[in-house]
């Protein structure tokens, strides 16, 4: 049996945090997993804390240290479709708090969102922005999201993260009134305060804010999955 890991991982990226779990889940030390791949303890510490983009040879030898895939290291490829992976083992899911899915909206990003269009009810994907306990969003005059905000109508707005690597993840769910920032100097304010602009790109100058009159939110879990300790999914839900 190995001994406990002394090292104490404190994973700064998506790699890093993979490699860290699968070695704990494989009851490795850095030193077992660098003899293993041809490396030293303290380029393995490198890689789980300090976000490094290691070169493929190396990541091979890595992912057959740790008896995976260089795939399930880094993540399918962006332009998989997301869950296309096998479930977890023994996964549970667990309600996420109003607070802690503010903090995971985080400041901006991409979500969902549900509206009426011309040809009925329609998802896309927008960029968002948190400005005082609403989400603002930019669009074009003409879009299906600034015409249900000139009536004021509900509409559902959703941001999640998946993990394809230990098949867990989590979903916010927002939903609420939108509206049309039709006070020049109200809009331009806010657009100051928007760090990004759409991906989409042309001329999506009309500010939308939703006021979220409900706020819930899901999570997976996996046993020996990043930020689920050891055994833990007979022991009730646990927070990062």
């Amino acid at each position: 049996m190995n001994t406990p890991d002394r090292h104490a991982p404190h994973a700064t990226s998506d790699l890093g945090r993979r490699v860290a779990a699968r070695r704990a889940q494989l009851g490795l030390s850095r030193e077992e997993v660098a003899d293993r791949a041809g490396s030293t303890p303290g380029f393995i510490g490198y890689v789980e804390e300090r976000v490094p983009t290691p070169g493929i040879e190396f990541l091979v030898r890595l992912a057959n240290a740790l008896e995976t895939t260089v795939q399930d290291l880094t993540g399918s490829t962006a332009d998989r479709a997301p869950g296309g992976g096998r479930a977890g083992y023994r996964p549970r899911t667990e309600e996420i708090d109003e607070a802690e899915c503010w903090e995971l909206l985080d400041d901006h990003g991409v979500g969902r969102i549900a509206v009426e269009g011309r040809d009925g009810l329609m998802v896309v994907p927008v960029n968002y922005q948190v400005v005082d306990g609403q989400i603002v969003f930019l669009t074009a005059a003409d879009s299906s999201l600034a015409r249900t905000a000139a009536s004021g109508a509900e509409v559902a707005f959703e941001e999640d993260r998946l993990d394809e690597a230990f098949s867990q993840g989590w979903s916010v769910l927002l939903v609420g009134p939108v509206r049309t920032v039709s006070d020049e100097t109200a809009a331009r304010r806010v657009r100051d305060a928007v760090h990004s602009g759409p991906w989409a790109g042309g001329g999506r100058d009309t500010v939308v804010t939703l006021s979220p009159r409900r706020v819930t939110g899901r999570r997976i879990r996996v046993t020996g999955s990043p930020g689920t300790a050891p055994g833990s999914a007979d022991q009730g839900p646990s927070r990062p």
